[in-house]
């Protein structure tokens, strides 16, 4: 097949998309297809109109890539792409909006502050809960703009800091816990949860450095955690990704409390990091699949949303 790859992108997870974006083409390649790369930037929408590919493979994350508006612009232009469509992507991307829905199907939500950056004032930063508090944007990914505040000095230094990354602010309650993430795949009426990663970051928390350096963090596949807690995690992750309308992939963030509570939901990712030291290829080894059937799967999968 003739496929392009789209990544790097304009979002602040722009560094963590170029390492996508290789890892994907050097695997399609692998496989015999004809690859074309793109670097990706809003300004350059119209080389889209001239693109020869059977199939675009989104190798973005965030803004521009991950939050349905390329989605969309590829499905006006009739151009196949792998992935969940503009809609769930819309709504995954947006951690406020996507939480109203993980509510509705009884999936643990952390309890949260919403902030408009333009209806805000110091105020409204006087918490129902305690603290520490997660200050964060409300549509960036990587834990950018991300602060664990341990008092109300550090609240609104916080909020200050997220807003430079978004219009909209969450803030939530800290859940002291594990956390773990879990690997969603399959067509419509056919998803399958993959085996549960534990995150052990060398950190104090899983931040950009953990995520992303070599060594930053260890995965265990699978998680240590019980039987019944992985059964109860795979089950909300399908339900979480069906839930927004996801298709074809996904990975469902979580932590486990560590009071023995219900696990928290924490996001669903619509195009996961495909970096080498991402949290989706582990799991998809974990049941055989290397990086090169990996991505071969899922652009298999694609192709039959528009057969």
């Amino acid at each position: 097949m003739k496929v392009a790859v789209l990544y790097g992108g304009v979002s602040a997870e722009r560094e963590v998309s170029l390492s996508t974006g290789k890892q994907i083409i050097a695997a399609l390649e692998q496989k015999g297809h004809q690859v074309t790369g793109m670097d990706f930037h809003p300004s350059r929408l119209g080389s889209l109109l001239e693109l020869d590919a059977d199939m675009v493979f989104l190798g973005l994350h965030g803004r521009f890539g991950e939050d349905g508006r390329l989605q969309g612009f590829l499905d006006m232009l009739g151009v196949p792409y792998v992935g969940s469509g503009a809609l769930a992507s819309g709504i995954a991307m947006d951690k406020a909006k996507s939480k109203m829905f993980f509510k509705e199907k009884n999936i643990r939500i952390a309890k949260e502050v919403v902030l408009d950056k333009k209806l805000y004032s110091e105020d409204q930063a006087d918490l129902p809960f305690g603290f520490p508090a997660v200050v964060k944007p409300n549509r960036e990914g990587s834990t950018i703009g991300l602060t664990i505040a341990q008092n109300q000095s550090e609240l609104l230094q916080g909020i200050n800091e997220a807003f430079k990354h978004d219009e909209t602010v969450l803030v939530e309650e800290f859940i002291a816990g594990t956390e773990v993430t879990v690997a969603v795949i399959g067509e419509k009426g056919h998803v399958q949860a993959l085996p549960v990663v534990e995150i052990v970051p060398k950190n104090k928390y899983y931040d950009y450095e953990s995520k992303y350096a070599e060594g930053g963090s260890v995965h265990y596949v699978p998680a240590r955690v019980s039987d019944e807690v992985t059964a109860l995690l795979q089950k909300q992750a399908v339900l979480a990704h069906e839930s927004l309308g996801c298709e074809v992939y996904s990975r469902v963030d979580f932590i486990v409390p560590n009071d023995g509570s219900d696990p928290v939901i924490l996001e669903v990712n619509t195009l996961p990091g495909m970096t080498p030291t991402s949290l989706f290829p582990d799991a998809a080894r974990e049941i055989g699949l290397d990086y090169p059937d990996m991505i071969e799967t899922l652009l298999s999968l694609s192709l039959k949303k528009y057969l």
